[in-house]
Order: structure tokens, then C-alpha cells, then sequence
């Protein structure tokens, strides 16, 4: 009689084959450029209309910088989130807490940019809450993707101090136009 051997249990440490890796990077970071795209066309629309003319906190880098840092800290994210995946840990809390941040990430520059021509500084407000729900939710994407994956957590960081730092903007936006 033939020899059946048994099954081996799979082993929940086992990572995803490399082209599955592959493909999910390459979701992850679509995702990111989706949300990046989303979010620049608010701000594109009304750069040069209501946004030139308003006051802006002594502290504002130029505005080139900002595309820049925010395509590379949503590949961060997009990063970090892989890395997360990779260990079958992206589920629950975890996953709500990175889609909140993409459609924040995409909600910001619509609230901030696109709505002031209509609500005035309520908008600014407004784009305020929204933004110190993002960095709110990134502390706790900082936290849950550290507790799986420390380079994961570490990759979230810089784009936690920059909302830290892009928030100080927004309320100095609101307090003064």
C-alpha cells in the first residue's frame, strides 16, 4: 500500500511567493499614485486663484516641495503597508485604518482647496478636522504596522511629522484669511 504522507500545516509565517509580492507592491503603490493624483487636482484647480492671494504661515516651504514629499511619504505608506501584508497582517482595524488614510489623503486638498471658493474660512476649518483625522489615523497605522513589522512602522513616521507640520499650516491658514 502506497505511502500517504500527511499534510504539513501551513505556517502562518509563510511569506507570499515572490510574484505575488510583486503584484501586491504594485497595488499598494497604485494606490498611493491614485490617491496622490486624486488629491493633486484640487490643488492644481486653485493654486493660482483664491491660494496665491492668501496668507500663508512664515514657515511654508516652497510650493514645489510638496508634490515631491507627498508622492515619496504615500510610497512610504504604500511601502509599509506591503510589508504588513507580506505577514498576512493587513486585516481588521489594520485595513480600515489604511483605507481611511488613503480616502483622508484624498479628502484633504478637496476640502482645503476646492471647497474655500464656496464656504470661505469655513472650508479651512473644515480641511483642519480633516487633516488632524489623518494624522490621528497615521499615529495608529504607526502603532499597528510597527507591532507587525518595525520597518513598517518606521516608514510611517515621516509622514506622520509631516501632518504634524502640514497641520501647523492649515491652522495658520484658518486663523488669518
Amino acid at each position: 500500500m502506497p505511502v500517504i504522507p500527511e499534510p504539513r500545516p501551513a505556517s502562518k509565517a509563510c511569506l507570499p511567493g515572490i510574484r505575488s509580492q510583486g503584484i501586491a507592491l504594485a497595488g499598494f503603490l497604485g494606490l498611493s499614485a491614485l490617491a496622490w493624483v486624486l488629491s493633486s487636482v484640487p490643488i492644481i484647480l486653485n493654486s493660482n486663484g483664491w491660494y496665491a492671494a492668501s496668507l500663508k504661515a512664515p514657515w511654508m516651504p516652497p510650493s514645489w516641495m510638496f508634490r515631491t514629499t507627498w508622492m515619496l511619504l504615500y510610497a512610504g505608506v504604500a511601502a509599509a503597508a506591503w510589508l504588513v501584508w507580506r505577514k498576512g497582517r493587513l486585516s481588521g482595524r489594520t485595513l480600515a485604518g489604511y483605507v481611511v488614510q488613503l480616502l483622508l489623503n484624498t479628502a484633504w486638498p478637496a476640502t482645503f482647496f476646492a471647497l474655500y471658493p464656496m464656504l470661505g474660512v469655513v472650508a479651512l476649518w473644515a480641511a483642519f478636522a480633516v487633516i488632524c483625522g489623518l494624522t490621528a489615523t497615521l499615529g495608529f497605522l504607526v502603532l499597528r504596522f510597527g507591532l507587525v513589522d518595525a520597518a513598517a512602522g518606521y516608514l510611517v513616521l515621516p509622514y506622520f511629522s509631516w501632518l504634524v507640520f502640514s497641520a501647523s499650516l492649515n491652522l495658520y491658514s484658518a486663523l488669518y484669511n
